[in-house]
């Protein structure tokens, strides 16, 4: 498996936050970024095995969309635990956004990654969510992963975020009430690329969707039989929902691409009401509310990146 790594910029934690207080503003009606203490993520809503997510940080790429589209690759399977170690940080807190582990669950899904990865001192702890289709009704089944399977895998494509778990100094980001046309995550994304230009940053961390409501969608079970040539084509197989707050999503997201063919910024997101999927955007702006808590990634890892690639499916 092939593995490059990338150093980031990192800029302080109070120069970034000056930045998307800025960036920010020009998206959001209220918006209040500063540095803060991490708060204790093993508490409700987050409920993750680590208390913070300061510590080491990077970002892995794992495979890619083109493992999916036009047609699925179902050798492209992945153990979180022999991911850590490809990433030199083993017994790493993982978290972020990628497929479901087909091989294991028997169909597609969406995948939260929410794991304590195995040290040589502890065992690993799978907190990880996946979310598919009701074959009964087409809604949503939202499922914890560990109280069916004890594996550490998923498949096909990931954007993971990873760090020691640890607590510590955080960026918090508060947004009310969305006024321009970015999402949360392609705003602040797009306004470090508009600062630091051809330095790429890379962040991760977890937010909550405090009110509102967002669209989302969520893969079919059943793979594809037919090549998806194009975004329409994709969009009409995905399924797609408006899902209610309180929901806790998981970003990683890049300010630019170094050369890795890197999926810039992806979201998944996990709720205590059954509710689950790819963040895409809120559809509620007068009332939305976001609170985050974000990191800047030290290195990127990309790991076994496609040979062929494309740009369908990145939304």
């Amino acid at each position: 498996m092939t593995c490059a790594e990338f150093s980031f910029h990192v800029p302080s934690l109070e120069e970034l936050a000056g930045v998307m207080q800025k960036g920010l503003k020009d998206n959001f009606a209220d918006v209040q970024v500063s540095v803060v203490d991490c708060p204790d993520l093993t508490k409700e809503p987050f409920t993750f095995p680590v208390k913070g997510i300061c510590g080491k940080t990077r970002i892995a790429e794992v495979g890619g969309v083109p493992y999916l589209l036009p047609l699925v690759n179902q050798k492209k399977v992945y153990d979180l635990n022999k991911i850590a170690k490809e990433i030199k940080l083993p017994g790493a807190f993982i978290l972020g956004a990628g497929a479901g582990p087909f091989q294991t669950l028997g169909f597609n899904s969406e995948f939260m990654p929410v794991i304590q990865t195995e040290s040589e001192h502890k065992p690993p702890v799978n907190g990880s969510y996946f979310a598919h289709v009701n074959p009964a009704d087409g809604g949503c089944l939202l499922e914890k992963y560990s109280e069916k399977h004890h594996d550490f895998e998923c498949a096909l494509l990931a954007n993971l975020f990873a760090s020691e778990g640890q607590p510590g100094k955080v960026i918090e980001v508060k947004a009310k009430r969305r006024t321009g046309p970015l999402n949360f995550v392609t705003c602040m994304r797009q306004t470090l690329e508009k600062h630091y230009g051809n330095k790429p940053v890379g962040m991760g961390g977890t937010f909550i969707i405090q009110k509102g409501k967002v669209k989302s969608h969520i893969m079919p079970a059943e793979f594809s039989s037919c090549p998806l040539n194009s975004d329409e084509e994709v969009n009409k197989w995905l399924h797609f929902y408006e899902m209610k707050a309180p929901l806790v999503c998981l970003p990683v997201f890049v300010s630019r691409d170094p050369g890795f063919d890197l999926r810039l910024e992806h979201t998944h997101f996990f709720s205590h009401h059954g509710e689950g999927g790819h963040y895409h955007y809120d559809t509620t702006p007068d009332t939305v509310e976001y609170l985050g808590y974000f990191l800047p990634a030290e290195f990127l890892y990309r790991i076994d990146q496609p040979k062929e690639s494309h740009s369908i499916g990145r939304d």
